[in-house]
């Protein structure tokens, strides 16, 4: 079953399946370190390697939505063995025995677990900030006004309604905003959201532009989405 180390981090052996439906598992050593948001695995024990072994194989915790046991019919001839569900893909990894499987999907489940701060009392509708921004002349002052939208900040300026800046307590994978890196894209990063027919929470990687906010699986999808609308408008052009 796994113990924790003098780092406070969740450690021990699994076999895992490296290459999904390939059904042969590999002995790895798997530390859970919730202080470097990430699930890493090692060919031994760090003790046993070289100074200096890296990791062979990593998973972000905030990238996992799931952990739970594997069915019989995921994998009918495996014992104890678990599935880790991910933004790319799913993880089967097969413990020693039953303790020590539920053992490791509840570290995981614990380790992953969207957790939403209740919203706070909405400031008055009135609030109204005075900003300064740049412009091409010099600076100026700009007004807008702060609301809670669904336990995310939005400050919306008062001349065009339109949003111009957001903050949300996830962020994007580090716990931090950033600037879009396209043109016409004002921020991104990944946000949880509360599902209309389930009420369950779900990571989702956003974008916020001039007129709307957008949301996707992950940041890969949205690319791979892009990728597939510019091939289209490529052949459009032939």
């Amino acid at each position: 079953m796994p113990y924790v180390d003098r780092l406070n981090r969740v450690c021990g052996f699994l076999d895992i399946e490296e290459k999904e439906n390939s059904c042969r598992f590999q002995r790895r050593y798997f530390i859970l370190d919730t202080q470097g948001n990430a699930l890493l695995w090692y060919m031994d024990n760090p003790q046993n390697l070289p100074s200096g072994a890296s990791f062979v194989g990593s998973l972000k915790l905030t990238y996992i939505s799931k952990v739970s046991e594997a069915t019989a019919k995921q994998k009918p001839k495996t014992e104890f063995c678990f599935v880790i569900n991910a933004v790319s893909r799913r993880y089967f990894l097969q413990a020693n025995d039953v303790t020590d499987m539920r053992d490791w999907v509840a570290a995981l489940n614990k380790a992953s677990k969207i957790t939403v701060p209740k919203p706070g009392p909405a400031p008055p509708r009135s609030d109204v900030t005075a900003v300064i921004s740049d412009t091409q002349g010099g600076k100026r002052q700009q007004a807008y006004k702060t609301e809670i939208i669904g336990g995310v900040v939005v400050h919306t300026p008062i001349q065009d309604g339109g949003f111009r800046n957001y903050d949300s307590y996830n962020g994007n994978e580090d716990g931090r905003e950033r600037k879009g890196n396209r043109p016409g894209v004002l921020r991104c990063g990944y946000c949880v959201k509360q599902g209309n027919v389930r009420k369950s929470w779900k990571r989702r990687f956003f974008t916020l532009d001039d007129n709307t906010v957008s949301y996707y699986k992950s940041e890969m999808v949205r690319s791979q989405i892009l990728f597939f609308f510019f091939c289209i408008s490529c052949l459009s052009l032939v």
